[in-house]
């Protein structure tokens, strides 16, 4: 489970532009320095793993642009978190066709854990994010919005 802690490690490190490998090497996007508030962590002794999220933004996007707690039931978010996991780390196995910098490693998600309510909204709602501010899709069809 303390995979969980690195796989979430790469969500704090996921930074790029487009999915396409030559709009990738023609349109590089310099990272954005992580300002005061920008790291979100979320952890528990009981299941011991921890999630650390570094990513510009998401932090005031969770809190302004999200849906709230409780919209949505935490059986949905853990389908939708394994599905996006999936995507995610086949993106990660294919750096010629993603975007390495923003693809950089897996994340260890397991089906049978029980994160929890907090762990699957935050993880879930980084994805949405993710997708967004970045114009990727991982699950194919439009870019999801919020």
């Amino acid at each position: 489970m303390k995979n969980l802690i690195l796989a979430a490690c790469i969500l704090t490190i996921a930074f790029g532009c487009h999915s396409a490998k030559d709009t990738a090497e023609q349109n590089p996007i310099e990272k954005p320095e992580a300002q005061v508030g920008d790291t979100l962590k979320i952890s528990s002794d009981k299941l011991e793993y921890d999630i650390i999220i570094i990513e510009p933004g998401f932090n005031t996007w969770l809190t302004s642009m999200a849906k709230p707690k409780e919209f949505y039931t935490q059986s949905y978010l853990e389908d939708k978190n394994s599905r996006y996991v999936q995507a995610w780390n086949s993106a990660v196995l294919q750096p010629t066709r993603f975007n390495s910098n923003l693809y950089e490693l897996q994340i260890n998600y397991k089906d049978d854990i029980d994160y929890g309510y907090d762990v699957n909204y935050k993880l879930f709602n980084y994805f949405i994010y993710f997708q967004n501010t970045y114009n990727q899709n991982l699950l194919g069809g439009r870019v999801p919005q919020n």
